[in-house]
């Protein structure tokens, strides 16, 4: 499949793009990421390691584009679910700390 990503054409292929992720240990993932032969890699180590390019070059979202044409799973990361604030009685009672333990 022809595609371009970073104002450069590619043409990828499925396989090759398996083929050339074989052996890489995947980076720890923050952000964007694809499934590659049941591994999770951050979309921009693919990027970089397909079109052998600085990962300033491109974007995410352009290996992401190009990636599910190829049809692989692409994932993002989800987003943190946020505190929920504690209720007036919760948070009186953390003012007033726990009871003393007498023994």
């Amino acid at each position: 499949m022809r595609c371009v990503i970073a104002r450069f054409p590619f043409e990828l292929v499925k396989s090759e793009v398996q083929q050339s992720m074989k052996g890489i240990k995947p980076e720890p993932i923050t952000g964007e990421s694809v499934v590659i032969s049941r591994r999770s890699y951050p979309v921009k180590q693919v990027g970089e390691v397909i079109t052998r390019q600085d990962r300033r070059d491109f974007t995410a979202g352009e290996v992401v584009r190009a990636l599910t044409r190829l049809g692989f799973t692409c994932r993002t990361l989800p987003e943190p679910v946020p505190e929920a604030a504690p209720t007036p009685v919760e948070a009186a009672s953390a003012l007033l700390g726990s009871p003393a333990v007498t023994g």
